[in-house]
């Protein structure tokens, strides 16, 4: 479908996919978002949306299976993924329902509803670091109802417009069932892994994905999704460290989601 291309513009184009690919793939691991980086980069190589979108799965289960496969075999590590086995079912129910839905959510109104909710993300990041630099609060019930349902809605989220999901999933893990950053994402490394194999394998099967160029992205997200477990999540200052990314890339997200208008205000 894409295979002829001029060489050495195509080796360029390699390239600079690994590269954008390992930043990707650091951020994924860190904080979450990477796709702003990909999916654009794909488009920007000549792939249309619906071309980059199934080939940007190449790069997700690579680097989801390698970040999993770089945590530190301790025994915390284990037991944070055993702690995700609760939340698991909701989030791939979800993920199944979202993208299943037949609702057709207007952009603009889905646009501005994630827009503001990151201002507030944001905004607590800010003026309340206290509520994001907890350590795991172990008489925090974490198996109830309210939270089960969170990451239930999170998984409908994530299902069909996917984008941020690692962001709110940081967001539920700490401010409402109490986990550490450190531990939250480790928990997020797993589920992710999780719900990337489904659409994998249906964007594989449909014959949608470009394969060069997804291989060369699974390259570079490898790595970076690498060295963020193995030198970032297990840092003794991993939680601030992690603070700071989120609240870097929660300004790039909420200004592509305005973007369009700001746009539109400078014409």
């Amino acid at each position: 479908m894409y295979a002829n291309f001029d060489r050495m513009q195509d080796w360029w184009n390699l390239i600079a996919l690994a590269v954008g690919g390992f930043f990707a793939g650091l951020i994924n691991v860190v904080a979450g978002n990477g796709s702003a980086i990909t999916l654009p980069l794909l488009m920007w190589v000549g792939l249309d949306s619906n071309a980059a979108n199934a080939t940007n799965r190449v790069g997700a289960i690579f680097q989801t299976s390698s970040a999993i496969s770089s945590l530190p075999k301790t025994q915390r590590a284990k037991y944070m993924i055993k702690e995700s086995y609760f939340i698991a079912p909701p989030i791939i129910i979800g993920a199944i329902i979202g993208a299943n839905l037949a609702v057709d959510i207007p952009e603009d109104a889905m646009r501005i509803s994630i827009g503001c909710i990151m201002i507030v993300l944001l905004i607590t990041m800010l003026t309340n670091p206290k509520k994001w630099l907890i350590s795991t609060d172990g008489s925090k019930k974490k198996r109830t109802p309210g939270i089960w349902l969170s990451f239930f809605a999170l998984g409908i989220y994530g299902g069909f417009i996917q984008m941020g999901f690692g962001i709110f999933f940081l967001s539920i893990a700490v401010l409402l069932a109490k986990y550490a950053l450190k531990d939250g994402n480790v928990m997020k490394l797993f589920i992710a892994f999780l719900m990337t194999i489904p659409s994998f394998i249906i964007f594989a099967l449909s014959g949608s994905i470009e394969w060069t160029y997804g291989l060369s992205l699974a390259v570079g997200t490898s790595i970076g999704a690498r060295f963020g477990a193995k030198k970032v999540i297990q840092h003794p200052r991993a939680n601030t460290i992690t603070r700071y990314v989120l609240i870097a890339v929660i300004i790039v997200a909420i200004v592509k989601m305005f973007q369009p208008y700001l746009s539109g205000l400078n014409m």
